[in-house]
């Protein structure tokens, strides 16, 4: 083999076995670009349109009562419902829109009693639906209470055994008086008994605002 021609064979050599380099990392590098930038992209797709949303612990659920409970007639476990009075907004994303159904159970009602017994009323939501789908609720109470019987019952008693004791007096004084002040007492003491009792009642149409005790993921899609 003349030199000419030996060198010419290694050129060729040379240039085979380059391409053969670039032919098995070329496939490779296209490869790996492509994947990465659809994982790329696919991870920025899920992040602004997630199938689902998590409202935290402690979001406030705004709602209006679709019929009217109250401590006189409302018993512990009874139901009521409600439709969301403000939307639910996280990240300025509108998660769930007012109007939305919500449901609720009374957790305690204790009716007013005669001269003792404040009424006593407490509510809890328990789920809310939209969209054909049903969510579980754990919220915060909403409790409301009387104001005591004992100061506006010994009014109207005192009051009572005021007028009484005039009626004694006018019937002379001293031991009149005495059985004046007894006939009042008791007709204090009949009076509070006939008007003492403070019922609490929440109307159809009252605005209650619970939170969130655990996270609720919603359904966007």
């Amino acid at each position: 083999m003349s030199k000419h021609n030996k060198w010419s064979y290694v050129f060729l050599l040379a240039v085979i076995l380059s391409g053969a380099a670039c032919s098995t990392q070329t496939p490779e590098a296209a490869t790996q670009a492509p994947e990465g930038a659809a994982k790329s992209l696919g991870e920025r797709f899920r992040a602004v349109v997630s199938p689902e949303v998590e409202l935290p612990a402690g979001t406030p659920l705004r709602v209006r009562l679709s019929n009217p409970v109250g401590s006189a007639h409302s018993r512990v476990g009874e139901k009521f419902e409600s439709t969301l009075d403000s939307p639910v907004v996280l990240s300025d994303r509108v998660v769930l829109p007012k109007g939305a159904s919500v449901f609720g159970s009374v957790t305690q009602a204790v009716a007013s009693g005669r001269l003792k017994t404040p009424a006593r009323l407490a509510l809890t939501l328990e789920k809310l639906e939209w969209k054909g789908e049903s969510y579980p609720l754990q919220t915060s109470t909403v409790a409301r209470a009387a104001q005591s019987h004992k100061k506006r019952n010994l009014a109207l008693i005192g009051g009572g055994s005021a007028a009484g004791a005039g009626i004694g007096a006018l019937a002379g004084g001293g031991s009149g008086a005495l059985i004046g002040a007894g006939i009042g007492a008791a007709a204090g003491t009949g009076g509070a008994y006939a008007t003492g009792k403070n019922d609490i009642l929440l109307p159809a149409e009252t605005l209650l605002t619970f939170r969130l005790q655990s996270p609720v993921k919603i359904k966007t899609g």
